[in-house]
Parts: C-alpha cells; sequence; structure tokens
C-alpha cells in the first residue's frame, strides 16, 4: 500500500486541507481588519462631528504635539490647559464637584493620575479606546507589553520609560562626581545644607521617592537620614533651584529636572551636569517620568478624545513627543521608533536591568508621604525651620 506522500489521491486531499486552512485564515483576517478599520471610521466621523477635545496636561509642551495631530485630523481643534500636574488633578476634582466636565483627557506623572483622579474614581478605561493595531500590538513597547500602573491594568497608561539616571544634579566646578558610588555618599557631612530638594511631599518627586522607600538596600532609614539630617533647602521652584546650581549657591539638587529646566540649563551653556546614578552600588531606575495618559469619564468629547489616544500612541504620536515635548527628550516606551533625540540620561540602555517604577505596586505613595512629612517635622521640632 502506498504512502500518504505517494499516494496522489491522498496528496490531494492534504492539499485541500492547507488550501483550506488558509482560506480560513484570510477570512478571519479580512474579518478582523475590517472590523477595527469600521470602528476606527465610525469613531473619526463622530469626532470630526464633534470637532474638539481638550487636554489638561503637564510635563510637556503639548501645544505642538498637538500641532502635529491636527496636521493628520484637521477637523479636530486641541485645547490644551497646561500646569503642574497636582495643580491640574486638584483643578479637575474642583471642577467636578461643581459639576463641570471640561477635560476629556489628563497627561501627567502617575502619582497625580493614580492618587488624585483613579481613587475619585474620575476616570474611563483606556485600554478599550485602543483601536489602530500598530498601538494594540504589545511588541511595538518596551517589555513587550503595554503598561498600565492603575491595580486593575485599564485605566491610566504609561507611554514613557526614562532612566532616572538624571535625577541629581550639580555644578561642575564645585562637584566632583567620583566622589559618589552610592546614594548613602550623598550623606556625607560635607555636603550637608549644600544640597537643595524639590519639595519631598509633592507628586513631582514620587518616583524619586519610591525608588529611595522600596530599594531594598535603601528603604525608610535613608530617607529618615536625608531629609533629617542633611538640612536639605527645599522648594517647589525648579527654575530657583537651577539657578542655586548654577550660581555655586547650592551645588547638588534632587530633582531640579521638574519642567525640564536643567535641559534648558545646559543648551545654554551653564555649568550644570547630571550625576550618572546607574553606575552606583544601587544600580539602575526608570519611571514613567510625567509621562502617563488617563480618559476622563463623562468626557465631552468621547469620540475625539479616542482618535487623539491612538495618534498620541502610535509610531507618529510617540515620535512627536519625544521630538517635542520636552528640551531634555525623554524615552517613548514604543521601541519601534528612533531614539537618537532622546536625552542620553533619559535613554534605557539595551540589556539593562532597571528598577522599574511604573508599576502598580509602587503607586500608592500614602505611606512614604506619611513617612516624611513625619521626618520634616520633627526636623522643625528640633532646628526651628
Amino acid at each position: 500500500m502506498r504512502s500518504p506522500k505517494t499516494n496522489p489521491y491522498c496528496a490531494t486531499r492534504h492539499l485541500l486541507r492547507i488550501g483550506f486552512v488558509f482560506f480560513l485564515v484570510l477570512e478571519l483576517s479580512q474579518g478582523v481588519f475590517a472590523a477595527w478599520k469600521d470602528e476606527w471610521e465610525k469613531t473619526l466621523r463622530a469626532a470630526e462631528a464633534e470637532g474638539q477635545l481638550t487636554l489638561y496636561g503637564c510635563c510637556y509642551q503639548y501645544d505642538p504635539i498637538a500641532e502635529v495631530f491636527q496636521k493628520s485630523y484637521p477637523k479636530i481643534k486641541v485645547n490644551t490647559v497646561l500646569g503642574p500636574g497636582s495643580q491640574l488633578g486638584a483643578r479637575i476634582v474642583a471642577e467636578r464637584r461643581a459639576g463641570k466636565y471640561i477635560p476629556d483627557l489628563f497627561s501627567a506623572g502617575a502619582n497625580t493620575n493614580h492618587d488624585v483622579l483613579y481613587k475619585a474614581r474620575a476616570l474611563d478605561p483606556i485600554k478599550p479606546a485602543l483601536i489602530l493595531p500598530e498601538v494594540l500590538d504589545p511588541s511595538k513597547w518596551y517589555e513587550g507589553e503595554h503598561r498600565y500602573i492603575d491595580p486593575e491594568k485599564r485605566y491610566i497608561f504609561a507611554f514613557v520609560a526614562n532612566s532616572q539616571s538624571g535625577q541629581l544634579s550639580y555644578n561642575i566646578h564645585l562637584v566632583n562626581p567620583n566622589e559618589f558610588k552610592s546614594y548613602w555618599d550623598l550623606l556625607n557631612p560635607k555636603w550637608k545644607g549644600r544640597v537643595s530638594c524639590l519639595d519631598p511631599t509633592t507628586f513631582g518627586m514620587g518616583a524619586t521617592l519610591q525608588f529611595l522607600y522600596y530599594h531594598p538596600e535603601l528603604g525608610p532609614s535613608f530617607i529618615r537620614r536625608l531629609f533629617g539630617e542633611m538640612q536639605m533647602i527645599l522648594s517647589r521652584d525648579s527654575r530657583q533651584m537651577t539657578d542655586w546650581i548654577a550660581t555655586g549657591k547650592l551645588p547638588l539638587c534632587i530633582r531640579c529636572t521638574a519642567g525640564g529646566e536643567v535641559g534648558k540649563a545646559k543648551q545654554q551653556g551653564l555649568p550644570i551636569e547630571f550625576l550618572n546614578t546607574e553606575s552606583w552600588k544601587e544600580g539602575g531606575s526608570s519611571s514613567a517620568a510625567g509621562g502617563t495618559l488617563a480618559l476622563l469619564n463623562r468626557t465631552p468629547h468621547p469620540n475625539a478624545a479616542k482618535v487623539f489616544i491612538n495618534w498620541f500612541l502610535s509610531r507618529e504620536g510617540q515620535i512627536a513627543l519625544q521630538k517635542l515635548g520636552r528640551p531634555d527628550a525623554h524615552n517613548s516606551r514604543r521601541i519601534d521608533i528612533p531614539k537618537d533625540d532622546v536625552d542620553a540620561y533619559n535613554r534605557l540602555i539595551e540589556g539593562k536591568k532597571y528598577f522599574d517604577l511604573a508599576r502598580p505596586e509602587f503607586q500608592d505613595l500614602g505611606n512614604i508621604f506619611k513617612l516624611v512629612k513625619d521626618v520634616l517635622r520633627t526636623r522643625e521640632r528640633q532646628t526651628g525651620s
């Protein structure tokens, strides 16, 4: 009896099976294509009828990014309200209490989106709003996944993954970077009273505090000593702190990078540089660095918001973010776009492991803020300042 390989009847039947499977896969793929395409076209028509959307945002220059969007979607106007994330978050909550539902989207640091809006149940899940195949494809994103920082992994999309190596800045004439091999070196008595720091009770310090608190080699004891013993000068004005570094008044600074002020100062040729903390004993870390996006519930322009979300998370949108978002260009979590324009201290080095702070288990800052406030109150009682 002939084997199936040599029996013409069996061979023909085998080919028919292959042909049927190919036809079935083709039909299914065409059906999927038609489904997302129909949904996209329907959403786009409705978005153009709405004619606009409103984005509240911090941390990035959204106006030039919006101009790129409107070249592709000229019938949809983007209204932006920009400012510090904590202020905008509080503003949204206050507006809603007054019955005003103004913004469609909010882009800010993970801590504001999580601790203010997510906890206030002011968000709709952003996951169902993703339509375009290139946005839905997780292989286009860092570590092969969409990163959501809320516990349900549906509401707050992290689109940035920055190295945290640029969190400490210094005056190149007054500080020798080779003196630092560990975060514990910041506790050297020679730096007492010579370090400025972004106010640690604000969300702008969120990622830095998360790293210090959760890292197994640092933890609460390090935070107590840093803020309790080192007599740091605290400020909410990153421009002022950057000036202090440049003039040498306070040659070290923690989180002067808020608002991109250090990047601007470096471009102007001022004597400022970053400490490369990735080479320190505790290793590198990464964070969303102000780069999270959330969709408000009861949004006035739901379809226009969906169109912007899909464009912004597309290859084109994330290239615009990297090029136009900040003078110290941040690193998009999309990995299928060039990284040449990303600031050197924000890049993630391929093959290197980072203590990733953009994870749900690190987002609740309640215990950390309580610890910091207790330390600052104790310092104030002891020193009267």
